[in-house]
């Protein structure tokens, strides 16, 4: 077994925060030493061991259900105590824990979407959330997503009409990895800016901007 690892993120204090949530120190545990076995790993592990953990990890439900508010952003210590969130939730986990792991935010977006509900050919559609994920600037993204359990480069994902994205940098039209991020950056995303606050208070020490190879 992979022992517990300490690095970047203060471990220690996140579990204590996790502890002080309530949450099951063995799913804990298990998130740790994921974070550990994929650190060293190539991308394409990495991106498939978070996203498949989150995807079984979490059930979905409403934030009315989970926290008595009609829309609340988790942290990922809250979404692992809790056992459950919707699709911010997963998105913001994934993307935690993939900068944990040592990717960029560079290489990153938390991505607005509207998602047709039945299928391309849906008129009907809704609000959603995915992550995407660029191994370069010029390159298509791989979408993470908690509908579906495989990753799915973009042009794949013709169910989804992205509206904008985001991430620590600053706020993005649409996808393209070369877009500059639009003025006023993240400020206009209080939730986001919130999150960060309490997932810093938490332990969550997201390392310098550096790409993995």
């Amino acid at each position: 077994m992979l022992p517990l690892v300490s690095y970047g993120d203060n471990w220690e204090k996140l579990r204590q925060s996790m502890r002080a949530l309530g949450g099951n120190e063995q799913v804990f545990d298990e998130w740790n030493r994921l974070i550990n076995s994929v650190k060293s790993a190539s991308i394409e592990r990495k991106l498939q061991g978070i996203n498949q953990f989150f995807n079984r990890k979490l059930l979905y439900a409403e934030d009315i259900d989970v926290w008595g508010q009609s829309d609340y952003w988790a942290t990922p210590l809250e979404s692992l105590a809790r056992g459950k969130g919707d699709c911010e939730d997963f998105v913001i986990a994934k993307y935690f824990s993939l900068r944990s792991a040592g990717l960029s935010d560079q290489q990153l977006r938390l991505v607005y979407v509207r998602a047709k509900i039945g299928g391309e050919r849906s008129t009907i559609s809704q609000a959603h959330m995915v992550l995407a994920f660029y191994a370069s600037s010029d390159a298509e993204p791989l979408i993470l997503d908690n509908l579906i359990t495989d990753i799915r480069p973009a042009s794949r994902r013709t169910d989804l009409s992205p509206v904008f994205s985001f991430n620590a940098q600053g706020v993005f039209a649409g996808t393209n990895a070369s877009t500059r991020p639009a003025p006023g950056g993240t400020s206009r995303l209080s939730r986001w800016q919130d999150l960060l606050e309490r997932a810093r208070q938490e332990g969550f020490e997201l390392s310098s901007d550096t790409a993995t190879q």
